[in-house]
């Protein structure tokens, strides 16, 4: 049984970071891209960043990049998104998702492209 959860959430202020964790289970990570997405309420959910199976590609929505970067650990079954320089518009419920994609120089950011979800995690960002 596949399992995704998400930590690393909470409340900061405009200018600060926090670092988002996803740990999967039930998985053989080196087979598997990894996105982030975020959603707001009454809106869709939405991409953040991606990266590919073994870490050879990452994406990043543009709003993101340059602030967020996405990295991944195999060994430890983790992929972190570290998000510094935090801005109010940047608050939400983040998920993880994974998905069977075995192509290292690839990684969807369209969240249809995923069936593995975790429970989400909730950034509050304060001005």
């Amino acid at each position: 049984q596949v399992q995704v959860v998400e930590s690393g959430g909470g409340l900061v202020q405009a200018g600060g970071s926090l670092r988002l964790s996803c740990t999967t289970s039930g998985l053989t990570p080196d087979l598997y891209m990894v996105g982030w997405f975020r959603q707001r309420p009454g809106q869709e959910r939405e991409r953040v960043s991606c990266i590919s199976c073994r870490g050879g590609y990452r994406y990043y929505r543009s709003d993101f990049e340059g602030r967020f970067t996405i990295s991944r650990d195999n060994a430890k079954n983790t992929v972190n998104l570290q998000m510094n320089n935090l801005l109010p518009e940047d608050s939400g419920v983040y998920y993880c998702a994974a998905a069977k994609r075995e192509d290292d120089e690839y990684c969807s950011s369209a969240p249809i492209s995923y069936n593995y979800w975790g429970q989400g995690t909730q950034v509050t960002v304060s001005s």
